[in-house]
């Protein structure tokens, strides 16, 4: 379930909702070079998951995105080479997307308490 834009209460905070792979982002952002990515990984929200269904899918958006449509210029993505995969969507140099694939470990905290759902 998405986070109603209404809301008076934010998201909650990557790092506070999964320490780990909050880290492990900023540090492989800043192993790719991409210091401004890192900074802005430390305070990422995850406001939604991707929508696809998949069991092995953690991904999540951390901004509104209409499905369907695509992100126009200034997307690009951002490959990082993680012991398993992980790939950032960033528009206009801010992350709006975290693909996380075959994590299980992560499905609790992404669709129970905090997380997107």
């Amino acid at each position: 379930m998405e986070q109603d834009e209404h809301t008076t209460a934010p998201a909650p905070l990557l790092r506070d909702v999964l320490p780990q792979l909050s880290a492990e982002l900023v540090t492989l952002l800043e192993e790719e070079g991409e210091r401004d990515l890192a900074l802005c990984a430390h305070d990422l929200r995850p406001l939604a998951d991707c929508g696809c269904g998949d069991d092995f899918c953690r991904s999540f958006r951390t901004a509104p995105h209409p499905p369907g449509t695509p992100s126009g210029p200034g997307h690009r993505n951002v490959a990082l080479f993680p012991a398993r995969g992980h790939l950032i969507d960033v528009v206009h140099g801010r992350i709006m997307f975290v693909e996380v694939l075959d994590r299980p470990e992560l499905r609790a905290a992404l669709t129970g308490g905090g997380g997107p759902r």
